[in-house]
């Protein structure tokens, strides 16, 4: 009897258990939705159509408390928040009770809102009930198609900030960006074709609007682009390129069939090229115009000034102040009032910094008196820019907007206040504020509707059904807990071991040589030391180095140093997962990265690296080495800057290895000044070596600076062959032969860079790369740069001429 009650109640209680599985099997989500149903707002989760081979999916989008638009999404990616390529009611959020998208028996799509008020209708479909049926397809297009299965209607057609491939941009479709990050409603900046057929960004801001790419100071055909084609077409095909009517072209960077895409008009006025990664399920940025995103029109606002801080960054002028604590869109106002009384007035100068167009007029040859006298004299000016550059160029203001400050700007602005205002522009109040996130969300607030919602009658049996399995799961766990207990205790005798495999530890020699298969594959060789590639009883492929030449200290001595070492971490360092220290033996375990060394893949037959790939790397290397000096816990010298010291992972990104054996090798005492012997390498050793002078940090930004000059010319230090100008093919030093050209040649750039790049480099980047270079290479070790002014110089190379992987269109 009791066996049977027994299964009796284990039935009921499975079937309990399968009771949300067996409602949710009634509503299992499809690619369609026919004539007469709809999705409820109410089951976002269940009423959602899903395409074909479930890359995409459409539904009910919540973004506030109780605000859905309906939208169309890809489903497979990881980035947070979901990744929404198209919206019904971007500007008008539903209600999160009753609403619904309803497909009419007239055979059009309606969105419905809490009080059947219609926020969205599909208004290409006619009233004669043409649309029979609505479909999701694996393009991403929502269609409605008749009864023939010809399509009346498709979300195609109306985008909202975002094309995906095979989606035309056409006459009569603008990509509106979102107000802001988290903010889905339209914001200021569009992407579209205008009157003169040109694609262009445009920002139509709530007083005025205006062109910002292509570059408004050049004209159609200078922009490489063409006015004489009426057809205003644009597409991304399925291989990553676009072409437009306006000879627009580029391609993603990872060009190529099988790629998930989206080009998407961003918040800061930028239109991306974004690529799926397969391996990280996120997004990465495979194209971006070349476009400051300073000189994106209206980003701070009027009156507001955007600069680099590295970010973009926005700022009041002194006496200014945000209208919006919240929306630097709005742009600062004045804390004073503004007077129309010539004499009553006066100017500050603010060094540097341009507001874009708006000029009353433009003078040209004149004196910067007479400029400010045109500005004092006119009610209608806000302020002038002056440029002297050899011309005495006036531009008086009347509406001060897409401001911008900037070192390499040779003008400056002064701006018309009260003569009793004083203020200085050393005085301005930079708030540190990232232009990405221009103004934080708010939430949105709409009012629930009264009454019982629908599949309320389902809320309690389900409830019921969650709490009973959520207690049967309590109590299995408790008794397996029990019953387990002296497992546990004996499998946590060996956690110890199984945690520190995951991090820094201590090999044992019989490890190492197990890992290696005997020490056979030779990946390396150094000066202090081989490298072998190994595989550890986790899986971890791994990069061990035989260190040779170290004296037999104590091996706490040697503990201790490596611990430092061990403690080090930053991402374009190699990681470094423990140590062997047996008697005379010494060997250190490293992460493995796939493409080897810089020298291997720049020197190497064969080898080609793409200008974003060097300049990733002088990016990269660079921060590696001003942490090493200046934020890790301990001064850690490198010694032995070199390409064969700078290694690759699977996206070319750099590591630099052996950074803590100067630590290691120097057991002379305290002082990392004072060095037993030489270290380094020739043709990268500064002369501090040579001349027996104090080492400090400047001997690895001298040994940087000829890795730069190698990475831009593709050439050795040492020597290399090149042919003269007579036709004579002659041995040439790399570091005096960049001086002469930079000296002599006009077209220095083109000459000094590698041939093997055959012209695909950001010219304004590489000068910069350059120039920082030689300034790292004097032999006045002061005069050098610190590695931190370095990453700041090529930051702004960076974002001056655009990220790097997107420079070659």
């Amino acid at each position: 009897m009791v066996s049977i009650t027994l299964v009796r109640f284990t039935l009921f209680f499975l079937v309990l258990i399968s009771l949300p599985f067996i409602l949710n099997a009634a509503f299992r989500p499809s690619n369609a939705l026919y004539r007469g149903g709809s999705l409820s707002v109410e089951r976002p989760s269940v009423d959602v159509l899903i395409s074909e081979q479930g890359t995409f999916k459409a539904g009910f989008y919540q973004v506030g408390q109780n605000a859905f638009f309906f939208a169309i999404w890809y489903a497979e990616t990881l980035s947070h928040p979901t990744t929404v390529v198209w919206m019904a009611n971007r500007d008008w959020p539903v209600n999160s009770r009753t609403s619904r998208l309803s497909f009419r028996r007239r055979g059009d799509l309606a969105l419905l809102d809490t009080d059947d008020s219609v926020v969205w209708t599909s208004t290409n479909t006619d009233s004669t009930g043409a649309g029979v049926v609505a479909e999701l397809s694996e393009t991403g297009n929502l269609v409605v198609l008749d009864g023939e299965g010809r399509m009346v209607w498709q979300s195609f057609d109306q985008p909202t900030d975002t094309l995906l491939p095979g989606q035309p941009l056409t006459r009569a479709i603008r990509l509106v960006s979102r107000a802001a990050e988290g903010i889905y409603s339209s914001g200021y900046y569009a992407a579209h074709f205008n009157d003169d057929n040109v694609l262009s960004f445009i920002y139509d801001g709530p007083n005025t609007s205006s062109v910002y790419w292509p570059n408004p100071d050049y004209d159609v055909f200078k922009n490489g682009r063409t006015k004489y084609n009426s057809s205003r077409y644009a597409v991304l095909d399925d291989m990553g390129m676009l072409t437009s009517s306006d000879r627009l072209q580029f391609s993603a960077i990872d060009s190529g069939l099988g790629v998930k895409r989206r080009l998407t008009m961003d918040f800061d006025g930028i239109l991306r090229l974004y690529s799926l990664n397969h391996t990280t399920k996120n997004w990465e940025v495979s194209w971006m115009p070349k476009l400051q995103r300073c000189r994106v029109h209206g980003l701070c606002g009027e009156n507001g000034i955007c600069f680099y801080k590295p970010n973009p960054t926005c700022t009041c002028p002194p006496g200014f102040r945000m209208k919006d604590q919240v929306d630097w869109t709005q742009g600062c106002q004045p804390e004073f009032d503004i007077v129309c009384n010539k004499t009553e007035v006066k100017f500050m100068k603010l060094p540097h910094t341009d507001f874009y167009g708006y000029d009353l007029n433009y003078q040209t040859k004149i004196s910067f008196e007479a400029c400010e006298n045109i500005c004092r004299s006119d009610c209608n000016c806000r302020g002038f820019g002056y440029r002297l550059n050899g011309e005495g160029n006036c531009y008086p203001k009347s509406i001060l907007l897409s401001g911008q400050s900037s070192l390499l700007f040779i003008g400056d602005m002064h701006i018309k206040i009260p003569i009793l205002m004083n203020f200085s522009a050393s005085t301005v109040d930079q708030i540190n504020l990232d232009c990405s996130k221009v103004y934080s969300p708010k939430k949105l607030n709409r009012a629930y509707a009264e009454g019982k919602a629908k599949g309320d009658y389902l809320k309690y049996p389900i409830s019921f059904v969650i709490a009973f399995g959520v207690a049967e799961i309590i109590c299995v766990a408790f008794g397996w807990a029990y019953f387990h207990k002296k497992t546990v205790d004996l499998r946590n005798q060996n956690q110890s071991y199984v945690a520190i495999t995951a991090g820094f530890r201590r090999f044992t020699f019989e490890e190492l040589k197990k890992a290696t298969n005997n020490f056979i594959e030779e990946i390396g060789r150094g000066g202090s030391g081989v490298v072998y590639k190994g595989v550890l009883e986790d899986k971890r492929v791994v990069a061990v180095k035989n260190l040779e030449g170290l004296s037999h200290g104590s091996e706490a001595q040697f503990w201790s140093e490596v611990s430092t070492i061990g403690r080090i971490n930053h991402m374009n360092l190699v990681t470094m997962f423990g140590f062997c220290a047996e008697k005379a033996k010494r060997l250190l375990v490293y992460e493995y990265l796939e493409n080897g060394s810089l020298e291997k893949n720049l020197f190497s037959n064969g080898a080609m690296l793409a200008w974003e790939n060097r300049f990733n790397i002088a990016l990269g290397t660079a921060k590696a080495l001003a942490y090493l000096h200046e934020e890790c816990l301990e001064w850690v010298l490198h010694c032995d800057v070199k390409p064969q010291n700078i290694l690759l992972d699977k996206d070319f990104q750099p590591k630099v290895a052996d950074f803590g054996l100067s630590k290691l090798f120097d057991r002379g005492g305290n002082n990392i000044s004072q060095f037993s012997r030489v270290r380094g390498t020739r043709g990268y050793m500064a002369p501090e070596w040579i001349l027996n002078l104090p080492i400090t940090s400047k001997v690895d930004v001298y040994s940087y600076g000829i890795l730069v000059l190698e990475l831009v010319t593709g050439q050795s230090s040492i020597g290399f062959q090149r042919i003269s100008e007579n036709g004579e093919l002659g041995n040439k030093k790399l570091i005096p032969w960049i001086r002469e050209m930079v000296r002599m040649n006009q077209n220095w750039v083109e000459e000094i860079a590698d041939p093997q790049l055959f012209g695909m480099y950001d010219h304004s980047s590489m000068e910069i790369l350059i120039k920082v270079a030689l300034q790292c290479i004097e032999e006045e070790r002061d005069v050098r740069p610190s590695m931190s002014q370095v990453v700041d110089s090529i930051t702004v190379a960076c974002l001056l001429d655009r990220e790097m992987h997107d420079e070659i269109e």
